[in-house]
């Protein structure tokens, strides 16, 4: 948003969906604004008027790839009843594991590095938000009895570290096949309902 407006204009949305575009295709890491703007039909001027400058266009970009990341997981809130750890990780994967996603997964490790090894500034607290909302997100997941148990905890932290990690490796590999197996394979270790799911 700019500076001093509490709703973005209807010109500000139009262009930060364009940049969000060309951020799927090219990264965040070399992002310059003079390319940027020439290739989304603006000028530097504008962009640095409606979001102050490089770091808040940045920032608007992360908070952006963050709607779509919070979208899917919306879509597994069941408050009525919870579908448990092992099916909504098998959603989640097979959404992750999808080639038409490659692209806003590839800038979300790239915004979670960058998090890690550039605290402050734009990238600040990303990796440590997305953790808690894909944590807070499992845990609705879970039935009352496991979620609010320390074994709930783990549980749902093994999956978010399974998770990540055959991201990460899909992203460096495209291997899709090894990488789902290996998903599916932890969760058949994890069985396909928990003890609180079994008396849910």
């Amino acid at each position: 948003m700019s500076p001093g407006t509490a709703t973005p204009s209807a010109r500000q949305v139009e262009l930060l969906e364009a940049a969000y575009g060309y951020a799927l295709t090219h990264g965040l890491a070399e992002l310059s604004l003079r390319p940027l703007a020439e290739a989304i039909g603006s000028s530097t001027r504008v962009l640095m008027f409606l979001f102050g400058n490089k770091d808040g266009l940045v920032r608007a970009l992360l908070e952006r790839a963050r709607i779509d990341e919070l979208a899917l997981l919306d879509r597994l809130r069941q408050a009525d009843r919870p579908i448990g750890l092992v099916p909504a990780a098998d959603q989640v994967w097979t959404w992750l594991a999808a080639v038409e996603h490659r692209a806003l997964l590839r800038l979300w490790a790239e915004a979670y590095t960058r998090s890690l090894v550039e605290p402050d500034g734009a990238w600040a607290g990303f990796a440590r938000a997305t953790v808690n909302d894909w944590l807070d997100v499992l845990a609705g997941c879970q039935p009352p009895a496991e979620r609010d148990s320390a074994d709930g905890v783990t549980r749902r932290s093994l999956i978010l570290a399974t998770l990540r990690g055959a991201l990460l490796d899909l992203l460096a590999t495209d291997d899709e096949p090894r990488t789902s197996a290996a998903v599916r394979k932890q969760l058949e270790l994890l069985g396909p309902l928990t003890a609180g799911e079994r008396e849910a």
